[in-house]
């Protein structure tokens, strides 16, 4: 898909979206695992923002999160990352991650509708946004990994 036909189809979507079922023309989806300890493993169903205009719209305008599901931001490569809030209606729980799968830091409960930035305390290469509460809830941490294929050349 041209980045033209990203941005129009972008530009059609309502500004007013319930859940993240309602983009899935926009965003590919896949699946990761979070291996929150050697004894625990989570899969997430998660939304690839793997370009410019998906990273711009993000999960703005959602919301309803199931707690199975997060959207994933792909970058090319490390840096360190900054996210807010902006038009975004439910509070998250944001995970910074290295190129290795190994998660920097993470900003909890996030607030919705600011436009305070979250910043990665380490140069990462993806950004995984959860429902706020999930990542203390599973017992997801600095010490955790995200396993999903690209990260392992798959």
């Amino acid at each position: 898909m041209t980045p033209l036909v990203v941005l129009a189809a972008l530009a059609s979507l309502p500004s007013s979206l319930d859940t993240p079922a309602d983009v899935d023309a926009i965003f590919p989806k896949d699946v990761l695992i979070v291996q929150a300890s050697e004894y625990a493993c989570y899969r997430f169903d998660v939304y690839l923002a793997a370009d410019g205009p998906r990273r711009s719209r993000g999960l703005m305008h959602v919301r309803k999160l199931p707690e199975s599901t997060g959207m994933l931001f792909v970058y090319n490569e490390s840096d360190y990352r900054s996210m807010y809030m902006r038009n975004t209606y439910i509070s998250l729980d944001i995970a910074f991650i290295r190129a290795d799968g190994d998660i920097v830091n993470i900003a909890k409960a996030t607030e919705p509708l600011s436009l305070k930035s979250i910043y990665s305390t380490e140069p990462a290469t993806y950004v995984l946004e959860l429902k706020a509460g999930i990542t203390d809830r599973l017992h997801i941490d600095e010490d955790s990994r995200v396993l999903w294929g690209p990260i392992f050349g798959e």
